[in-house]
């Protein structure tokens, strides 16, 4: 995720300080929220964003507290056809685990269903994105925090507010008026399909 934030309203946070907070956090016994979006357009879809929320859950640190329905969509960024539609869901965490292992730890998940990084916006089997972590605004290019495009994307904010209505992002507001700004087209949700959340 690359640091693009645009809007002169967020304050961002110096990299040195986001450390410094991740150092602390290791030692917190009160956990924090995370968001986390989760995507697949290849193989058998549900059947991977299944295994990815399980794989969180299993994960030292983090509990998966939510999920939401399932969406199908249309790739984003690249011309309508040139890909198979994604699969998309998001899921609630409460994790003791910092930013940065956060991110770590999504990216196993990533490379444990055999992601390939070949091209921006490319087919994969899965996408597991950080889309906020508590109310932590980072500017950092290893992770930028909320997620700089989460606000433009009808396929995070849908599962999103359904799963937390009253859900905001920070800097940028409810996750109510966003999705309301960029409506609902081409996020269809798909009743017929359900993630489970782990026991």
């Amino acid at each position: 995720m690359k640091a693009t934030h645009s809007d002169p309203t967020v304050q961002p946070v110096p990299a040195a300080v986001v450390e410094a907070v991740d150092a602390a956090d290791v030692t917190l016994s009160n956990p924090r929220w995370a968001v986390i979006a989760l995507g697949a357009n290849l193989g058998n879809r549900l059947e991977t964003l299944q295994g990815a929320v399980d794989a969180l859950e299993d994960t030292p640190g983090l509990r998966v507290k939510a999920v939401s329905g399932v969406y199908e969509t249309e790739p984003w960024g690249v011309e309508a056809g040139s890909q198979p539609a994604y699969l998309n869901a998001v899921a609630l965490v409460k994790t003791t685990l910092p930013p940065s292992s956060l991110l770590e730890r999504a990216h196993a998940v990533e490379e444990a269903f055999h992601r390939v990084r070949e091209e921006r916006w490319g087919a994969r089997t899965i996408d597991v994105d950080i889309v906020a972590y508590a109310d932590v605004v980072s500017d950092d290019p290893v992770l930028t925090l909320p997620h700089p495009r989460a606000h433009q994307r009808a396929f995070v904010l849908a599962p999103w507010h359904d799963v937390d209505p009253e859900a905001q992002l920070p800097g940028r507001g409810t996750v109510a008026d966003l999705l309301a700004a960029v409506g609902r087209e081409g996020v269809v949700p798909r009743a017929d399909l359900e993630l489970r959340l782990p026991e």
